[in-house]
C-alpha cells in the first residue's frame, strides 16, 4: 500500500546529547563577544517590548501561518517528530509553515522557541533535505539561539539611514555584532542538520538549492552537487587582486554565511573526524557533563579557529599583493621595451 510518509531509514540516535557536542567554537566566541558589547541588553529589551514579548512574537505566526500537526502537513510533522527523537529532545517545538515565495526557515521565541518554515522550502526540498532543514532549526533551539536570532533578524531589516546620527552610532556596533554571531551560529546549526539527517550529500544539496534552486521543469535534474562543491572550493581559494576584501565587505551585512562557504565548512568538519565520533556515541551529554565542561576548552577552540582564519586571511592578502606587484613589474618592463 502506498503512503505519503517518508520511507523508514535507520539513523543513529543521540540519547541526552548536548548542543556543545557540535557547536562551532566561533559561534560560542562570537556570542560571548556580542554579550560584551555596550548597549546590547537595552536593545534586546526595547525590541522585545515593541513586539509584545514571547506572546507577541508567537501571535505573529499564529495569526498568519499554518501550524503543522498530525492532520496538517502530516509528512512534515512526521519528519519533525522524527528529528526530535534523533536528538532525544523531549519537547517538540511548534512548527509553522508561512506562505513565502523566498526560501528560508527560522527558530524564534524566548522561553518556548518555535520553528517557521517558508512554503518555498516545502516545495523545493525532498524528504532527506527537509530532514536536514528541520534538524538545522532544532539545532538553533537546542543551542538557545532563538532569542538572539529573533533580534538579529529584526536588526538586519532596520535601515540605519532612518535613524538619527547619534542612534546610528550606538546601534551600528550592536547590529554588526549580532550579524557576526548570526553567521557563526549557522555553522553550528549546519552541523546539527547533518547529524539529524546523517547524509552529507543531502546537506550539500540543501545549500545548493538555497543558492540557486527553483520550481518547474527547468530545474528538474539540472543541479549537480559535485559541481557545486567544486564551485565552493573555487570561492574559498579565490584571492586574486581585491577578492579577499570584496568577500569580507559583501558578508558584513548578511545574517547567513555564503552558501558555498557553508557547504565547504561542513565538509571540513566531517574531515576532522568529529562527526564520526558523535555517530559512535562519543559526545557530551546534557546535565552535569555539560555544566562541568571546562570553559577554557571553548576559549581555546575559538582562539585556534580565529587564529587560523587570521593566518589564512593574511596569507591570501600577501599572495594577492605579491601577484599585483609581479603584474606591475611585468607591465613596467614591457613599457620599457616598447
Amino acid at each position: 500500500m502506498s503512503t505519503s510518509l517518508p520511507a523508514v531509514r535507520p539513523r543513529q540516535r543521540f540519547p541526552e546529547i548536548s548542543a556543545v557536542s557540535w557547536e562551532h567554537p566561533a559561534d560560542r566566541a562570537a556570542l560571548q563577544s556580542l554579550r560584551a558589547i555596550p548597549g546590547v541588553d537595552d536593545i534586546i529589551r526595547k525590541v522585545l517590548g515593541m513586539l509584545g514579548g514571547e506572546r507577541g512574537i508567537r501571535l505573529l505566526f499564529q495569526g498568519n501561518a499554518v501550524r503543522i500537526g498530525p492532520a496538517q502537513f502530516p509528512k512534515l510533522w512526521h519528519l519533525h517528530t522524527e528529528v526530535t527523537t534523533t536528538f532525544d529532545w523531549t519537547v517538540v517545538p511548534e512548527l509553522y509553515v508561512s506562505q513565502t515565495p523566498f526560501f528560508n526557515a527560522g527558530a524564534y521565541g524566548i522561553d518556548t522557541p518555535f520553528i517557521v518554515v517558508h512554503s518555498a522550502a516545502v516545495e523545493l526540498l525532498d524528504d532527506d533535505e527537509l530532514r536536514v532543514l528541520l534538524s538545522h532549526e532544532l539545532g538553533h533551539v537546542m543551542s538557545g539561539h532563538a532569542l538572539y536570532r529573533t533580534i538579529a533578524a529584526i536588526l538586519a531589516m532596520v535601515s540605519l539611514g532612518v535613524l538619527p546620527v547619534l542612534a546610528e552610532l550606538v546601534v551600528l556596533p550592536v547590529r554588526l555584532g549580532f550579524l557576526e554571531w548570526s553567521r557563526k551560529s549557522e555553522l553550528s546549526a549546519d552541523r546539527a542538520g547533518l547529524l539529524g539527517a546523517q547524509d552529507i550529500v543531502a546537506a550539500q544539496r540543501l545549500d545548493m538549492k538555497m543558492a540557486g534552486g527553483g520550481r518547474g521543469p527547468g530545474f528538474a535534474a539540472q543541479l549537480n552537487v559535485d559541481a557545486f562543491m567544486q564551485q565552493a572550493h573555487e570561492y574559498a581559494s579565490s584571492s586574486e587582486g581585491m577578492d579577499v576584501v570584496y568577500k569580507l565587505l559583501s558578508t558584513l551585512a548578511l545574517t547567513h554565511p555564503m552558501h558555498t562557504v557553508r557547504a565547504a565548512e561542513l565538509q571540513r568538519w566531517v574531515g576532522t573526524g568529529d562527526y564520526d565520533r558523535i555517530l559512535r556515541g562519543e559526545y557530551v551529554r546534557r546535565g552535569n557533563e555539560t555544566e562541568d565542561r571546562p570553559w577554557r576548552d571553548d576559549v581555546a577552540a575559538a582562539g585556534s579557529y580565529y587564529a587560523a582564519e587570521a593566518r589564512e586571511l593574511a596569507g591570501q592578502l600577501a599572495d594577492a599583493a605579491r601577484r599585483a606587484a609581479e603584474r606591475a613589474r611585468d607591465a613596467y618592463k614591457n613599457a620599457q621595451k616598447s
